[in-house]
C-alpha cells in the first residue's frame, strides 16, 4: 500500500519535509558572530596583558575596558552600516516609485521582459505583467524584488542591529572577565570558560551552516585559542622587552 496516495497527500507529504535551513542567518548569525568576536578579541587582549607579567587588577580593569570599548564600538559601525544600506535602499525605492508613476506602461514591459528573460513565453509574461502591475504598491514590492532584489517589507533596522550587536559582544567579551569578578586568582579558570565559550558559539553556528557542531565548536575553540596563546607570547616578549 502507497503511502502517498493523493496529490494532497503528495503536497503535504513534500511541504512537511521539503524544508531549508534559515540561509539569511536572522537574528541567530549576527548574535553568535558578535559573542564570538566579542569573546575572542577581549580573551586575546587579557591573555597578552597577562602574558606581560601585569597585576591582577590590571587584567581585570583591561577585560572590562575592551568589554565597554568594544560593544560601544560594535553598536556604533552597525548602526552606521545598516542605516546608510537602508537609506541608500529607500532612496532606490523612490526612484522606483516615482518611475512606476510617470511611466507605467514602460515599467510593465520591463517586468514582462524580465519574466520572458526566465524563460516564461511572451504572451504570458505580459499577461502577468500587466495583472500584477494594477496594485501600485505590489508593482513597488515586485520591482523591487526583480531588480533590485530586496523586500521593501523587510528593510534592516539599525536600532535593532545597534542593540543586538552591543549585547552579543557585550556577552561574549564578560566571560573571560567573570571568572576574575567571582574570586579567581589566576588566568587558567578565564581560558578555560571562554573556550567552553567559543565551543558553543561554534556549534551553535553549525545551525546556518551544513557543518556537524562538533566541528564548527572545535574549529571555533582552535581559532581562539590560537589567537590567545599568540597574544600572551607577543605580552610575554614585550613584557620582558620593557
Amino acid at each position: 500500500m502507497s503511502i502517498i496516495e493523493t496529490g494532497a497527500t503528495l503536497h503535504e507529504a513534500h511541504r512537511d519535509n521539503h524544508t531549508h535551513r534559515d540561509v539569511n542567518g536572522g537574528w541567530l548569525r549576527p548574535a553568535v558572530f558578535g559573542a564570538m568576536d566579542g569573546l575572542v578579541s577581549n580573551l586575546a587582549l587579557m591573555t597578552g596583558v597577562a602574558g606581560g607579567a601585569a597585576s591582577q587588577q590590571t587584567i581585570v580593569i583591561t577585560g572590562l575596558a575592551g568589554l565597554a570599548a568594544g560593544a560601544f564600538s560594535m553598536a556604533a559601525g552597525e548602526y552606521t552600516s545598516v542605516a546608510s544600506q537602508r537609506e541608500l535602499v529607500e532612496a532606490e525605492l523612490d526612484v522606483e516609485r516615482r518611475e512606476l508613476r510617470k511611466h507605467p506602461v514602460d515599467e510593465m514591459e520591463e517586468l514582462a521582459a524580465l519574466y520572458v528573460a526566465r524563460g516564461v513565453e511572451p504572451v504570458l509574461a505580459r499577461e502577468v505583467a500587466m495583472q500584477l502591475s494594477r496594485d501600485p504598491e505590489q508593482a513597488l514590492e515586485i520591482h523591487a524584488r526583480e531588480e533590485l532584489g530586496i523586500d521593501p517589507d523587510d528593510l534592516p533596522s539599525p536600532t535593532v542591529a545597534a542593540v543586538s550587536s552591543f549585547g552579543s559582544f557585550a556577552l561574549g567579551a564578560l566571560l573571560p572577565v567573570l571568572p576574575y569578578l567571582l574570586g579567581a586568582a589566576a588566568l587558567w579558570p578565564a581560558v578555560l570558560l571562554a573556550l567552553a565559550g567559543l565551543f558553543a558559539c561554534g556549534a551553535l553556528v553549525s545551525r546556518v551552516t551544513a557543518r556537524g557542531w562538533w566541528y564548527s565548536g572545535l574549529r571555533q575553540l582552535v581559532l581562539g585559542g590560537t589567537a590567545a596563546a599568540l597574544t600572551f607570547g607577543l605580552g610575554s616578549l614585550l613584557g620582558a622587552a620593557v
